[in-house]
């Protein structure tokens, strides 16, 4: 009985709208925090992204209109920003509003490096033609021009203090010159050949005593500042890539130094390091591998602020470390490649584990978007999938290898995800994985070597500090072609397969024995998937068509055509009364299944639509696609349902309010009410009983507080009232009423006006021809002649006075 009732209270699914999206926002180059710490600006291509770092929103995007963002640099007070384009122009933004100031050319070349000056007046750019220049920001011009290397600007460094104004540029001719700003002659006041390589980071200390350089020769050099003198070199046995200076509260008591200098390091091997510069020595060091697969650094920036450090890897992951111990706090991931596999974990389903053409797994928190990314594979992964309750997740990919991973959100960032066994056996790239539905009893994998395995995975103990090696249970050869899809039953009893070439089966979980061949499709089968309440199946190919098959006879009982493309995925929802599907039209697709019919389309994404996953309450739908876009749709079912009802309210409440009006002979607000409501026809009943009645003699529709509401129409509901009069106009019977009030707006307005509207010529096209006819023919006609002027007059703006007079003849 209460199942029964349960199922009576079931509404259809109507509509989902995008709630949150997860795309790119980093492709590469600049990064930088604003002084405050509130915003993250990232370059994007020929964009500039101005992103909250508190909710991951983007507040602005700075469209560069096809021009590439060489270089960019913001303001220390953090009120605007300037960016470098190909096109070489420099363009000031607004960082309050998103809008551009100015724009102006600057070098000969693309600028390269960036610095603003302390005060936030002047910005340096540096270029590739080998020249520097300084501009005023506010005022639009250059001040100074400095020429002296002979390669590539690689870095700039504004140096102020109350007696001198010094910027610092690092080029790939392997030099740091030193400019004096305050001096009226352009010369270099120091060049320091300490490098045999490109320079890639500078910074002063806090005292203004020290320039600290680092290269691509793996050297770090100080220089004095009061004489340009070098003090020291050594090396750090790594390219550096970025540089910069550390308070020393962040030093252990017994790692400082009388007179010591500390700084950071990042560079190829991808790991960040403190060290102190008296003696040469390594203070602090993050593990190997603590970024990825030893991905390099390309950037670190110092978050005093907050006791942080953040480290930009050259897979577009932004890092985020507290200074003091280096536990990564946060991640922000830049770029997701094709998104080709989702999955929830968690008990709430609160994370999103992704597969997006990479050998690593990024895990979301749907909520904060903060993100970790899981190493393991040596090849892509292609496909996932996460155990009932959310604490396990299986990974497929083309190194052959099948890993199952124990998952503890709850646990230290470090202590998460423990990799439990790895399933070895399929000799070529896995193209489906499975875990079993009920309990976490086995795993079913399908490769492109044509073979589905199952793995038992009962006796696992996840507290085994050693990876355990499974070997499969069972092996069938399943189909003649690549395997893309596999699902297992809600009760585990029974898996289904689908593949490339063009067949669905059916296989028992116990033995793998088959059980039925479904045919019918007539290229592909991408997905499938068993129904959570019926005995049937879905399934969704490349001939554009979603199936759904009975697991009694093997039947095909439904066919549903409506996208373009391939139909990459299919899923159940609504206790199994309607499917969701995805294609490579990048549509994604809401059927009933009861009436075959489409309820809705859903557009979001820019290419196919490779990922499609409910979460288990189905408030949610989350899509991934070949557009790196991870789109999260939110049932918007109830707030439709709750806004038609109330639209019908309020209008059940307008028409009885319309009707008060019409008894109480309120024309005014009745005529007013009219057009609200888009009622033409009662409207021109009143207009009619108006003009019958005629109680105001000077008025021009025989009521002067009519008059009144037909001269305060705005330019929409004028607009809306010609084409009444218009569609009145070609019946002889309504005629008179439309001409009336077609009199009465070329009264009340200039012809300035109604030129201005957007169907205007549309109105005159139908409404001229009849008004001649009118006009000649009838006797009873109460129009006036300024309709015909006015007819003349814009018709000859519009087009010429000798077609007119072709029409009307």
């Amino acid at each position: 009985m209460a199942n029964s009732e349960d199922f009576q209270k079931i509404v259809l699914k109507t509509n989902f709208i995008p709630s949150k999206v997860i795309e790119t926002i980093y492709t590469g180059g600049k990064i930088q925090i604003t002084s405050d710490e509130k915003y993250l600006i990232t370059s994007l291509g020929e964009d500039v992204n101005v992103i909250d770092l508190e909710t991951n929103d983007v507040v602005h995007q700075l469209e560069g209109n096809a021009d590439t963002v060489s270089c960019f640099c913001v303001r220390p007070d953090n009120k605007g920003l300037v960016s470098a384009h190909r096109s070489l122009l420099l363009k000031y933004w607004d960082l309050e509003t998103g809008l551009i100031v100015r724009s102006w050319k600057a070098h000969e070349a693309p600028v390269i490096a960036m610095d603003f000056d302390p005060t936030s007046t002047l910005v340096a750019t540096g270029s590739a033609d080998s020249t520097i220049k300084i501009w005023d920001v506010e005022k639009g011009y250059c001040t100074h021009n400095f020429r002296g290397h002979s390669g590539v600007i690689s870095v700039l460094k504004f140096h102020f203090m109350p007696d001198k104004l010094e910027l610092y540029s690092g080029s790939d001719d392997c030099q740091i010159r030193i400019w004096d700003l305050r001096k009226k002659m352009y010369v270099c006041v120091a060049a320091l050949d300490t490098h045999v390589s490109v320079i890639r980071g500078l910074d002063v200390t806090t005292d203004g005593k020290y320039l600290i350089s680092g290269a691509r020769d793996k050297i770090v050099s100080i220089t004095d500042l009061s004489n340009y003198k070098t003090l020291r070199s050594f090396p750090v046995f790594e390219t550096v890539e970025a540089i910069g200076i550390v308070d020393e509260k962040y030093i252990p008591e017994d790692k400082r130094t009388k007179d010591g200098v500390y700084f950071y390091t990042g560079g190829e091997k991808g790991i960040i390091r403190i060290w102190n510069f008296s003696n040469g020595q390594c203070i602090r060091a993050q593990r190997e591998g603590e970024n990825g697969i030893n991905n390099q650094i390309n950037d670190v920036m110092y978050c005093k602020n907050s006791d942080q450090i953040v480290a930009v890897t050259s897979d577009q992951n932004i890092l985020f470390y507290n200074i003091n111990d280096f536990n990564r706090t946060r991640q922000i991931i830049g770029y997701n490649d094709e998104i080709i596999g989702l999955t929830t974990l968690g008990e709430n389903e609160e994370y999103l584990a992704v597969a997006s053409n990479s050998e690593q797994v990024r895990i979301y928190n749907l909520d904060s978007l903060d993100s970790d990314i899981l190493l393991g594979h040596e090849s892509i992964v292609i496909c996932i999938d996460s155990s009932y309750d959310g604490k396990m997740l299986v990974t497929g990919s083309k190194d052959s290898n099948v890993f199952l991973w124990d998952i503890d959100m709850k646990k230290p960032r470090d202590e998460r995800y423990k990799l439990l066994a790895e399933c070895v056996g399929h000799t070529e790239a896995i193209g489906a994985v499975a875990l079993s539905k009920k309990r976490n009893q086995f795993i079913l994998t399908g490769s492109q070597d044509r073979t589905i395995k199952c793995w038992d995975i009962t006796n696992l103990k996840k507290d085994n500090e050693v990876v355990t090696r499974l070997t499969s249970v069972y092996t069938v050869t399943a189909h003649d072609k690549d395997i893309n899809s596999i699902d297992i039953a809600p009760n585990d009893k029974l898996f289904a397969s689908g593949s490339q070439d063009k067949t669905a089966k059916i296989w028992s979980t116990a033995d793998g024995s088959l059980l039925a061949t479904l045919r019918g499709h007539r290229r592909g089968i991408w997905c499938v998937k068993f129904s959570p309440v019926d005995q049937v199946l879905a399934t969704s190919s490349s001939d554009k068509t979603i199936k759904i098959w009975s697991l009694i006879d093997s039947s095909c009982l439904k066919t549903f055509e409506g996208h373009t493309n391939s139909v990459l995925q299919v899923s159940f929802l609504t206790s199994g009364m309607q499917l969701i599907s995805s294609g490579s039209d990048g549509l994604v697709k809401l059927w009933t299944i009861k009436t075959n019919s489409c309820e809705n389309t859903f557009d979001n994404h820019d290419d196919k639509v490779w990922a499609l996953i409910p979460k288990k309450d189905e408030k949610y739908v989350i899509t991934g696609g070949a557009d790196s876009k991870i789109n999260i749709w939110e049932d918007y079912t109830k707030q439709e349902l709750e806004e038609k009802q109330k639209a019908n309210e309020e209008l059940i409440l307008k028409e009885q309010d319309l009707s008060n009006f019409i008894m109480k002979k309120d024309y005014k607000n009745a005529i007013i009410l009219s057009m609200e409501l888009d009622q033409p026809f009662r409207l021109m009943q009143l207009f009619s009983e108006v003009l019958y009645q005629k109680k105001d003699p000077e008025s021009i529709l025989g009521l002067e507080a009519v008059d009144d509401v037909i001269f305060n129409l705005s330019n929409e509901q004028l607009e809306k009232l010609l084409l009444y009069i218009r569609d009145w106009n070609t019946n002889s019977k309504h005629s008179t009423v439309a001409q009336t009030v077609l009199n009465a707006i070329l009264s009340y307005y200039d012809q300035e006006v109604l030129l201005k509207l957007p169907k205007l010529n549309e109105i005159l096209d139908s409404l001229i021809p009849y008004t001649e006819r009118h006009y000649k023919h009838s006797e009873q006609l109460m129009i006036d002649s300024n309709i015909i002027d006015f007819t003349l007059h814009s018709m000859d703006m519009l087009t010429s006075l000798d077609e007119f007079e072709d029409t009307i003849n």
